[in-house]
């Protein structure tokens, strides 16, 4: 099974960054990922989507984590008409 999750980036004790990966359920946090789909900077506030990628992984049944669905429900990806081709959980 794929999900859509965070990989943290950056330098050792310092602020984290994070890229929204496309990952399969077995792999670690800094494993190999499917696919980057985007990019989460929390103390900047920054959020970077390449939305058709993640339409498209939800659409073939990834599920996102609940900190990646919190942030692309703020960024407005999830729109009505989105939500009614996605089955999320």
């Amino acid at each position: 099974m794929v999900k859509l999750r965070l990989k943290r980036c950056g330098r050792k004790q310092r602020a984290a960054v994070y890229r929204i990966v496309a990952i399969d359920v077995q792999s670690r946090r800094e494993g190999r990922d499917l696919r980057k789909v985007g990019f989460y900077d929390p103390i900047n506030n920054q959020t970077y989507l390449n939305v058709p990628a993640i339409l498209d992984f939800l659409k073939k049944g990834a599920q996102p984590t609940g900190t990646v669905y919190d942030i692309l429900k703020k960024t407005r990806v999830f729109t009505e008409s989105n939500l009614n081709q996605i089955k999320l959980n």
